[in-house]
């Protein structure tokens, strides 16, 4: 995991409840990171705080690394439902069909683009605006609200957005309205 996935944790709960945001929503393949969040939400708020912003944890989808294989084991995912994680497994909003087309015959595909103009504010910006709109999509989060999206740039997080996510059938309607945290990205 990151070593600034608690800091990042640690900052979204902490900026949600300035804002008095209602839903967080964090990119977590293992749970770990969504483990993290959860414990800086109590640390926060205290653990039986009724103001406490809702969690919403995005994994990636089942075959990501094998096929046919899900990199959350059974017994977390269980254990975040247990804690009223909800958790989301699906395609990518920026990796479905013409991921595969790419790979098949190459080129680059309107997804691709968006995703890469993305990430030129770092791959945790990429993902926590990906997340926010594929949890919007799936019914977690409420349409309209203000969101903290966490996520990162391999394991953990090291990046925390305010996010008003559209759906992915209006995605540019999307607005990144503040950074709450990310780290520093220079030229490669």
């Amino acid at each position: 995991m990151s070593d600034t996935t608690a800091e990042t944790a640690r900052r979204a709960a902490a900026r949600a409840k300035e804002l008095g945001i209602k839903h967080l929503v964090v990119a977590s393949n293992t749970g770990t990171t969504a483990l993290t969040l959860a414990e800086a939400v109590d640390q926060a708020y205290g653990p039986d705080n009724p103001s406490r912003p809702s969690i919403s944890c995005v994994t990636h989808v089942t075959g990501f690394r094998n096929p046919g294989e899900q990199e959350m084991p059974q017994e977390v995912r269980e254990r975040l439902h247990s804690m009223g994680i909800k958790v989301l497994t699906t395609t990518h909003l920026m990796g479905g069909i013409e991921r595969a087309i790419a790979r098949e015959w190459g080129g680059l595909y309107p997804a691709a683009i968006v995703a890469n103009t993305l990430r030129m504010f770092g791959q945790g910006s990429k993902v926590a605006v990906e997340c926010a709109v594929m949890a919007l999509d799936s019914g977690l989060i409420p349409y309209g609200e203000e969101v903290i999206s966490l996520g990162g740039s391999g394991r953990g997080a090291d990046t925390a957005l305010v996010v008003r996510p559209s759906h992915a059938a209006s995605f540019f309607k999307t607005a990144v309205l503040e950074v709450v945290t990310k780290p520093r990205k220079g030229a490669e």
